[in-house]
Formats: structure tokens, C-alpha cells, sequence
């Protein structure tokens, strides 16, 4: 392994995330309910929408567009262009999370143990968007009720 002291930089966060998808006014409103905003829509120009959550971005890129094409096909049960997503939350009230999946008709998931991220072992639930991509909502250790 070389020595990694000479990077001249430091992983933050995730910054952002694509996803291909067919589904783009779906796909759009699935984030908006998690509390994404929209960035910048360049749906007309490029064929994409940029959403806001928190520190990181989620790009849609809908396959029929400019963008989309130079993919590939499109996601399918049979390929993912993405395992799953990890997205930090606070606060994490697990009860209150399935509860609002349940009212948003958001399948859940709830994981009975605590799950490794960026920020070391928390708690999760776990969601699926509309074409199928796993979102994981992870908190802290320190903040689950």
C-alpha cells in the first residue's frame, strides 16, 4: 500500500449521486418527500434534474435524454446501476421513519442491527424509490430513540 500522507485532499461526505431512471416526475417526487430541493433543472438542455439533500446532491438523469442515452438501458429488474444509497439523517426515530413511509406508500425495511457508515455504526431503515434503487436512512449510534 503506498503512503497515503501526500493526498492533498480529505473525503467529507458523499457529494452526490446519479441515477439513471424512466421515471423522472416519480423519481423527482420520491426525493422531494425525503426533503431534497430542487438545484438546478436542466431537464430541457440535458436531460437531467439536480436535487438538494443537505451537504449532498442526487442527480436524475432521465434515459431518454441527452445525458441518459450515452448510459445505456435503463434500470431493470435484472440490473442496477446502483446497490443502495446511504443518505444520513437526523434525528433518527425509527418509529416516526415507517410511519412516514407508511402515509408517503414508501416500502421500509427496518434493520435490527446497526449498520456501518461514514460516520461509524448506526441505526437504519431502509427505503425503496420508485425504480427500485435501495435508499438506506442512516443515523448515529449516539442519536437513535
Amino acid at each position: 500500500m503506498s503512503d497515503l500522507t501526500d493526498r492533498p485532499f480529505t473525503v467529507q461526505h458523499i457529494d452526490h449521486v446519479v441515477l439513471r431512471t424512466e421515471q423522472m416526475q416519480a423519481m423527482a417526487g420520491f426525493y422531494q418527500t425525503l426533503g431534497a430541493q430542487v438545484k438546478r433543472d436542466a431537464l430541457h438542455e440535458l436531460g437531467m434534474l439536480q436535487l438538494q439533500l443537505g451537504q449532498s446532491m442526487i442527480d436524475l438523469v432521465d434515459v431518454a435524454g441527452r445525458l441518459g442515452q450515452a448510459g445505456g438501458a435503463a434500470p431493470g429488474p435484472e440490473g442496477r446501476n446502483v446497490d443502495h444509497i446511504a443518505l444520513r439523517i437526523a434525528p433518527f426515530d425509527e418509529d416516526a421513519i415507517i410511519e412516514f413511509c407508511q402515509a408517503h406508500d414508501i416500502q421500509s425495511q427496518r434493520i435490527d442491527h446497526d449498520l456501518l457508515g461514514a460516520d461509524g455504526y448506526g441505526p437504519a431503515v431502509y427505503v425503496t424509490d420508485p425504480d427500485g434503487n435501495k435508499v438506506e436512512l442512516k443515523g448515529s449510534r449516539n442519536e437513535a430513540v
